[in-house]
Formats: structure tokens, C-alpha cells, sequence
């Protein structure tokens, strides 16, 4: 099958054939229909694979202090070839997939036998929305699978997974209706976060540094947009 697969050593990104995903307890096998591209995201990891190793160290400074601790503990050249290694594995690319249950599987953890859980919550032909990756053919944990309603397309579904970011975050603010709030920031992610507190009953303030962005936020019920 195809995956889309990113370098973070060089920040090449590679469209190859690997093998079918493996069996895994509690997973499904889905035939991708769409899958969602996150700007925001997926262009932050390719100019850190493109970035030099001094810029890396920079945007990952936490990753610096465990290089550190490792070459006081395992020494200099076992710290180097780990690091190599580490940037040498590719990086699947993509969470947002649309597509149609090629294998429902019949593996149940101890713990789901346990809590009577059955595994025909899915069948074969059920079109999913889950976080796999862009490839042809993904494995992917049936807690993390949503069937898709009939009058909902693939397009459409795909932004699933974005949603339930901005939705996350806007549960933890727990908004109540008529208070004020700031998106700062209007990719993806912030624009439905936008029409998501507006349909709360909330007054939405959208600061981005892009114009084109702060209209689009204006027509999704933002009052006021600042540059």
C-alpha cells in the first residue's frame, strides 16, 4: 500500500509503498476514502526536518536536556547513534481519515471480555472517521473510530478529528452563553473553534496576522478581528 511518509532528518516528504498494517487487538482495518490535510501541522514538521541542527535544538529544547542526560549516563557515541537513529525513523503524516471497515477484527483485550465490550460495534463496509494516518490502509484503535452518518460526505467528515481539537479546548474553558472570548490564532483548528463558540452564544474576538484569515473569521461570527 501507499503512506505518506516525512524525513526529519532532511524534512523529505516521500509517498511509498509499505507493507499492510499488521493485526492488532481492539484495532480495525480501514480502506481510506479521504484523508485531511492540517496545514498548520504537517508544514511545522517539514521545516524542522528542513532546519539545520543548531534550529532543531532550538524549537526542541526539552529534547536537548534528554540528549544531555543520555551522554552522562551512556556516553558520547551510543548518545550520537541514538539520536541518528531517532531522526532516521520516518514520520507518518496525517490524523484526520475517512473511509470504509475492511476488517472489524475479533481480538478483545482481557479487559474488554471483562466489561462484556462486543466487537460487532463495527462491521465490515461501515464508513469510519478515525485519526490514521494518509495511507491507503490503516490500523487504528476502535475507541478512536466514529461511524459517519449517511448525509455526511467523506470531505466533510475528514475534519472530524480537527473539530474535536477545538471542541476539547473550548469544553476546558467550559463557556457560558453571552461571555467573551479570543481566538488567537485562525488556521484550521481556530476558525472552527470560532463558529463553534459562536454557536455557544459566545461573543468571539479573532486575532490572526493574516487579513484573508480575519475576514473569514468575520463571516463565521466573529465581532471584532484584530491584525
Amino acid at each position: 500500500m501507499k503512506q505518506i511518509l516525512q524525513n526529519i532528518r532532511n524534512g523529505k516528504t516521500e509517498l511509498i509503498e509499505v507493507p499492510n498494517p499488521s493485526s492488532k487487538v481492539e484495532h480495525v482495518l480501514i480502506q481510506t476514502k479521504a484523508s485531511l490535510i492540517s496545514a498548520g501541522t504537517e508544514r511545522m514538521l517539514m521545516e524542522f526536518g528542513k532546519a539545520g541542527w543548531i534550529e532543531k535544538a532550538r524549537q526542541q529544547p526539552d529534547k536537548v536536556r534528554e540528549v544531555l542526560d543520555k551522554m552522562k549516563t551512556d556516553g558520547l557515541l551510543p548518545t550520537i547513534d541514538a539520536v541518528g537513529n531517532k531522526l532516521d525513523q520516518p514520520i507518518p503524516l496525517g490524523y484526520s481519515n475517512v473511509g470504509r471497515i475492511a476488517d472489524a477484527g475479533n481480538q478483545l483485550s482481557s479487559t474488554s471480555q471483562l466489561l462484556n465490550f462486543s466487537s460487532s460495534s463495527f462491521s465490515p463496509g461501515d464508513r469510519v472517521v478515525s485519526n490514521g494516518p494518509h495511507a491507503e490502509m490503516v490500523y487504528v484503535p476502535r475507541n478512536l473510530c466514529a461511524k459517519v452518518p449517511d448525509e455526511v460526505s467523506d470531505e466533510e467528515a475528514a475534519f472530524t478529528v480537527v473539530g474535536a481539537i477545538a471542541l476539547q479546548g473550548i469544553r476546558l474553558a467550559q463557556p457560558t452563553l453571552g461571555e467573551r472570548f479570543a481566538v488567537i490564532g485562525l488556521g484550521l483548528i481556530g476558525q472552527l473553534a470560532v463558529q463553534i463558540l459562536v454557536a455557544n452564544g459566545c461573543r468571539v474576538l479573532g486575532i490572526d496576522l493574516e487579513q484573508s484569515k480575519c475576514n473569514l473569521a468575520k463571516e463565521f461570527g466573529a465581532e471584532t478581528v484584530d491584525i
